[in-house]
């Protein structure tokens, strides 16, 4: 699992540059993406930010100049946060036209995006961005479009990830790469801490009743080494509501 953040001190950029995190960028934050490192282009849309489609459009066309259609994991369409009808309007008219800049698209999914007439637009976008609550993202309706997408070829991205439980979850769901803001606070004390919770990520028990025997999450594998301090012990992940802890030693 990727896990991407900005590029907020020079630790956490040379760890970009060495393929240990990639660089996430939106329309507001004008970041730099390291030298090397992967990264994704992030709409804007929840939270402040938002320029209006036709200037966002602009900004990923000069990102996807810059830094090369090679290094971005994904671009994600505009959408309506929370609002699974909305934002399936919204983002329909802008998949294709992500694509056509050579990177994959991303369709954010909301609460609610499960029960739409016709289903999810499968074909339309490559990356299946687990966006919405807390509750939704982290529920067994979300799990199962999460494996869903996986076994139709997709990529599976999760937002605003910043505990190891949170963590924890999503890679149980088998997300290629997750995002969250745990970096930009104290970043020379929580990036030994990531490390270590990315390191410890592994079995789990599902959240699907219907499907207890997946495959483990892929992780891409480092391009090179970085020193860092030594992760602490781990611990025993807290459980969800009614289910078993997600990891213990």
């Amino acid at each position: 699992m990727l896990y991407l953040a900005t590029p907020s001190s020079p630790d956490i950029r040379a760890a970009m540059s060495a393929g240990y995190l990639g660089c996430m960028t939106t329309p507001a934050q004008g970041n730099k993406v390291p030298d090397g490192a992967l990264y994704a282009c992030d709409n804007g849309k929840f939270g402040k930010g938002w320029p209006g489609t036709e200037r966002w459009f602009a900004w990923l066309v000069r990102t996807v100049t810059r830094y090369g259609a090679d290094r971005c994991l994904w671009a994600v369409a505009p959408d309506v946060p929370f609002d699974a009808a909305g934002t399936l309007i919204e983002s329909l008219p802008w998949l294709a036209r992500i694509r056509d800049l050579g990177v994959p698209a991303a369709f954010a999914a909301q609460d609610g995006c499960d029960q739409l007439d016709g289903g999810l637009p499968w074909n339309a976008f490559d990356v299946l961005f687990l966006a919405g609550s807390t509750e939704w993202k982290t529920s067994p309706t979300a799990e199962r479009l999460a494996r869903e997408a996986r076994e139709r070829g997709k990529q599976v991205h999760m937002g605003r990830v910043n505990s190891r439980r949170r963590l924890g979850v999503a890679g149980w769901f088998g997300v290629d790469s997750c995002d969250g803001t745990y970096l930009a606070f104290g970043p020379a004390r929580n990036l030994p801490t990531l490390m270590g919770w990315l390191g410890e990520i592994g079995h789990a028990p599902t959240l699907c009743a219907t499907d207890r025997h997946t495959p483990q999450p892929r992780r891409p594998a480092p391009r090179a080494r970085i020193t860092a301090p030594a992760p602490p012990q781990p611990e025993p992940t807290p459980a969800l509501p009614g289910q078993q802890p997600l990891w213990s030693p």
